[in-house]
Order: structure tokens, then C-alpha cells, then sequence
């Protein structure tokens, strides 16, 4: 079975599961596992900020990142497909008292003449008031889309102008690296508030960072450990992901290209397809089901994003010949 449902479906390759194997650990609720902190010192740095910190989960990262920067009762603006507001089964409202409102963009991007026009300034005790501005990149639910380096300096520079701070989820950045080549530290610069996460397209098994200022990463600590995430000897898990950022980053360029072979089978123009997403509209929700029915009878599975669509990821466990092979059951179907 060829399975594109996710590139959170990864397993540990033999080499990462000997490095988590190896693994020198300590008790990283005490801040004395050193291959954590190895990891939050590295990943920090190749965003160009001050320091990192390691979660058990994007969502967590998230949750935790929007918190840092938006206080109970203030709002963060985002687009209407973001994992923050689509994927996170409402947590920020739920933990944090944390309100949003979107803006629509069919490829997920910024549009700043909108997010401008959303924008509330403090007013007193008259309307919520706008605290942040949140951006994903890459954009899952868009079809993998890349943000384009201009369009987030540009909302950066507005947001520093208004007094407004800018949360990055960059589950998928390390994507956006490669499918552009932009230094990681360029897109670190255009936010206060990273997440970025080893367990999709690196392959991982566990594991999220959170990557900011020094006071936000201290006080974020505390409300990881509050929240239930306070973890021990998870230098086996950081290890994991030292391994793929070592291994695992550059081939990620072969995942785009088999994203692109899928398109161009399910009719999807190709070059639509920047990163490993591959979004395939259907007629309706009967229509879409039949499609994911139909392909896991043949031996690949997908999955419905949406009533009416389907998406394909690849990764780390889909071959060339994998892809190849779906491919041609993609296009009978």
C-alpha cells in the first residue's frame, strides 16, 4: 500500500532510530538533557533568533506561540485555511481566550490590503483589539503553498509599524527552504514567534520547536509544563530530529518532484505544485469519497481535506518508483 495521506505517516529510517538509540539524555524538565539543548541552541540559530523550544507537538508549538504574543481576549488575523484556525480543534480559544478573525486568500498568502483593513488598533474598552498576525508557510490546506519572501517582509514592516507581532507556523518551512532557496534565517527575520516541525517532511517521529526571544521561550516553558508537556529524558526524541536535520533536509527537493509527477497524473497543473501537497478537486462529496475508495482498492491511499477535495503528500517513505506506481493508478482513476 502506497500511502499519501500524510507526511506525518513517516517511520524512523534504521539510521535515526540507532541515533535515538545512542542518545546521551537528562531530565529536560531540570534543563539537563543536552541533546536538547544541542537542538534548541542549532535550530534557533538557523532562524536567526535567540533561543528555541523543544515541543511535543505542532499544535502545542502553535497554541503556545499565538499565546506568547496575544493576551486573553485579543485577536490574531490569519488566513481562513491556517492549521491555527481550521486544525487545532480550537484550542487557542479554548486555552489561551484567544479570538481570530481571517482573511481569504485561495492560495493562502498574504494579502496585505485586506489584513490592513482587518487590522483594529487599541480603542479601549470599545472593540478586540488586533495583538497579532499569523502566517503559514508552507500552507497545507492551499496545496503546500510558499509565501514569497517580499510579501512577508512587507507584512513584517507593517506590523512593526502598527504595533503588531507576527506568529509564524512553519510546520512545513524547511520546504519552503528548499523549494526556494532562501536562507531559513531570511524567513526567521520576518517573525517574533516561530514553530517549526521535524515529524512531517524531515521524517521524525515526535517533535515541534518553538523558536523566539529568550523572555518568550522562558515564559513559554512555564506554560508548556502547565499544559502538560513538560518532558524527561527526550534527548531520544531530539536526537531523532538532529538526525533529520542532518540527513533529511535536501531531500525534501525529491518529494516536490514527486509531488509534481502526481499532479500532472490526477490532471492538476504541476506547475501549481511549489512543495509535496498535491490538491485534487472532485465534483462533490460523493464523487471525492469515491475517488479515496476507489484508489486504496487499487493500493494508494488519500484522503478528503474538505467535502469536495482531495490531497496527496509525499515524503520520506514514497520511493520514485512508489510514486511512479501511484501515479499511474491516479490516472486510471
Amino acid at each position: 500500500m502506497i500511502d499519501l495521506r500524510s507526511d506525518t505517516l513517516t517511520r524512523p529510517t534504521g539510521a535515526m532510530r540507532a541515533a535515538m538509540a545512542d542518545a546521551e539524555v537528562g531530565d529536560d524538565v531540570y534543563g539537563e538533557d543536552p541533546t536538547v539543548t544541542a537542538l534548541e541552541e542549532r535550530v534557533a540559530g538557523l532562524l536567526g533568533h535567540e533561543a528555541a523550544l523543544f515541543m511535543p507537538t505542532g499544535s502545542m508549538s502553535n497554541v503556545l506561540g499565538v499565546r506568547a504574543l496575544v493576551a486573553p481576549g485579543e485577536e490574531v488575523l490569519c488566513e481562513s485555511r491556517a492549521h491555527i484556525a481550521r486544525a487545532e480543534l480550537g484550542a487557542h480559544g479554548a486555552y489561551s481566550g484567544v479570538t481570530m478573525r481571517t482573511w481569504i486568500h485561495p492560495r493562502g498568502q498574504v494579502d496585505l490590503p485586506t489584513i490592513q483593513s482587518l487590522f483594529a488598533p487599541d480603542m479601549g474598552p470599545f472593540f478586540v483589539r488586533t495583538a497579532a498576525i499569523s502566517v503559514e508557510n508552507t500552507h497545507n490546506f492551499a496545496g503546500g503553498a510558499v509565501l514569497p519572501l517580499a510579501d512577508l517582509r512587507d507584512l513584517k514592516e507593517y506590523a512593526v509599524g502598527v504595533g503588531a507581532r507576527i506568529h509564524l507556523d512553519g510546520a512545513r518551512l524547511w520546504n519552503a527552504h528548499v523549494a526556494t532557496g532562501t536562507p531559513l534565517a531570511e524567513y526567521g527575520a520576518c517573525a517574533d514567534v516561530i514553530s517549526v516541525c521535524f515529524s512531517k517532511g524531515l521524517g521524525a517521529p515526535v517533535g515541534s520547536m518553538l523558536v523566539a526571544s529568550r523572555d518568550v521561550v522562558a515564559e513559554t516553558r512555564v506554560w508548556r509544563k502547565r499544559m502538560g508537556g513538560g518532558m524527561r529524558q527526550v534527548g531520544v526524541l531530539a536526537a531523532a530530529a538532529e538526525h533529520a536535520l542532518d540527513h533529511h533536509v535536501e531531500r525534501l527537493a525529491e518529494d516536490h518532484a514527486h509531488a509534481r509527477l502526481l499532479a500532472e497524473a490526477c490532471g492538476v497543473d504541476p506547475a501549481g505544485v511549489e512543495t509535496n501537497i498535491v490538491v485534487v478537486p472532485r465534483r462533490d462529496a460523493a464523487d471525492a469519497a469515491s475517488y479515496v475508495t476507489r484508489a486504496a482498492e487499487q493500493g494508494v491511499r488519500v484522503a478528503t481535506v474538505g467535502p469536495t477535495t482531495v490531497r496527496l503528500v509525499t515524503h520520506l517513505d514514497v520511493s520514485r518508483d512508489d510514486a511512479e506506481r501511484a501515479a499511474a493508478v491516479l490516472a486510471r482513476l
